[in-house]
């Protein structure tokens, strides 16, 4: 017998099982793998990145590393793997997939208060204190069980990831190692365009036949701002590319001195850097189409592609009609959700739902009611927004700025502005933390 069960072992799964386990709470952590995979997922181990293999920013001043230092600060297992598993990237967390996936499984595995339950597929609602964890692709079993238990309010929708091709066939000779700016190591391969080489791909991008949809797909498909196909995206116009993920930007051409007409970045895929993955270039077309379009980049003439984009179903819950805050199911409140299912948007937003979900649980257990984050927080800042039942239209979100609380003071300098928030948000969080045990 366990005091919780935990359903799902991705990044979300996992850290709630590692919380309420260092709760002093017994936990069974239950994965339908290797029994059965998901369309998206192909190997055993826990915490699998099924799209891209990096977190985001490392600068403390921007969303993504404000987030990952409070979830240091929350004692996050999946950050201690990614930082066994890192590779460079620049200014980013990027890590080696199956080092991470192995260093996480490893670390769960490892503690003695998870009993872990693989191969055995959960089909219905757990009874007694529980996190469903399952992500954006919940087997339809489940799927089915938790439609039932929260109404109609159930929303779906469609994510893309991107290619990535081999290192060794990257045209050495046509690109160029650098980041925006210069910031951190010079990992990116970056692929120059002057405007015809920008101006014929985008007219072949655009014509690209992609992968038909059948009829019930075309009628609940929607597509998250930042998981767009690359060809999706293009149709909004030719030079929307050139002002996201191919925009030119704090980028010299070494040959010429000059700023790109528009960039392509690739970044380092695994620690032996054979493989590179094109960044921001999620797609649905065909695989036909995918090398004979992405090989007029230039120095992907002749790329190899190791894996092509795909596109996968994602299911996420009405959040702000269902949960609270702590990621409490409103109408059981024994039961949390975790992860993308929640609406929560990107690795570490998912992996840090868990934590949440996780503590929440711990101290409802213990007899003590859940504790929210203080809004100052980055964590906290998307708690109250995928909670808040003043959002009509909800759609997933990922960690920005823009959710932060006002600072007291206008602050004009964007910098200056954005580290006074990350500092005021570490101070709340250790303020929330010393105040832990007594409240």
């Amino acid at each position: 017998m366990s005091d919780v069960t935990v359903v799902g072992a991705g990044l979300a799964g996992c850290e709630a099982a590692w919380a309420l386990a260092n709760a002093g709470h017994r936990v069974a952590l239950y994965e339908m793998k290797p029994a059965r995979y998901s369309p998206a997922h192909h190997s055993p181990d826990f915490a699998e990145l099924v799209c891209s293999n990096s977190f985001k920013a490392t600068r403390l001043i921007s969303a993504a590393g404000l987030l990952k230092e409070e979830m240091r600060l929350l004692n996050s297992v999946v950050l201690a793997g990614a930082a066994e598993a890192a590779v460079s990237a620049g200014g980013a967390l990027a890590v080696d997939r199956e080092r991470f996936s192995a260093a996480v499984t490893r670390r769960v595995l490892a503690h003695p208060g998870i009993r872990a339950v693989t191969g055995e597929e959960i089909t219905g609602i757990p009874q007694g204190p529980a996190v469903i964890a399952t992500g954006p692709l919940t087997s339809k079993a489940l799927s089915d069980a938790i439609g039932e238990l929260c109404g109609e309010r159930y929303l779906s929708f469609y994510d893309a990831s991107a290619p990535i091709v081999t290192a060794d066939s990257i045209d050495g000779e046509r690109t160029f190692f650098a980041t925006r700016y210069g910031r951190g190591e010079a990992d990116y391969i970056n692929c120059p365009f002057s405007q015809p080489e920008y101006d014929a791909f985008y007219d072949a991008l655009v014509s690209a036949r992609a992968v038909e949809l059948k009829p019930f797909e075309r009628e609940y498909f929607k597509v998250y701002e930042g998981c767009m196909p690359i060809e999706v995206m293009a149709k909004r116009g030719r030079d929307t590319l050139r002002f996201g993920p191919m925009r030119p930007v704090g980028i010299r051409v070494p040959w010429t001195g000059h700023r790109p007409w528009a960039n392509i970045q690739l970044r380092r895929e695994n620690g032996e850097g054979s493989l590179y993955n094109m960044v921001g270039f999620q797609t649905n077309l065909t695989f036909p189409e995918q090398e004979r379009v992405f090989r007029m980049i230039p120095g992907l003439q002749n790329a190899q592609f190791a894996r092509f984009g795909v596109m996968h179903r994602n299911t996420f819950l009405d959040s702000p009609r269902l949960l609270d805050r702590c990621f409490r199911l409103r109408a059981r409140q024994d039961l949390y959700f975790a992860g993308q299912i929640t609406g929560v948007e990107g690795y570490m937003e998912s992996a840090a739902s868990g934590i949440m979900a996780g503590r929440s649980l711990a101290r409802q257990l213990a007899g003590r009611e859940p504790r929210p984050l203080p809004t100052e927080t980055m964590l906290g800042s998307l708690c109250g927004y995928i909670s808040n039942p003043g959002v009509e239209d909800f759609q997933p979100m990922g960690s920005n700025m823009g959710i932060l609380p006002a600072l007291a003071e206008r602050e004009r300098n964007k910098e200056l502005r954005y580290t006074k928030l990350a500092e005021r948000s570490l101070a709340a969080l250790k303020r929330y933390l010393e105040e832990e045990e007594t409240a």
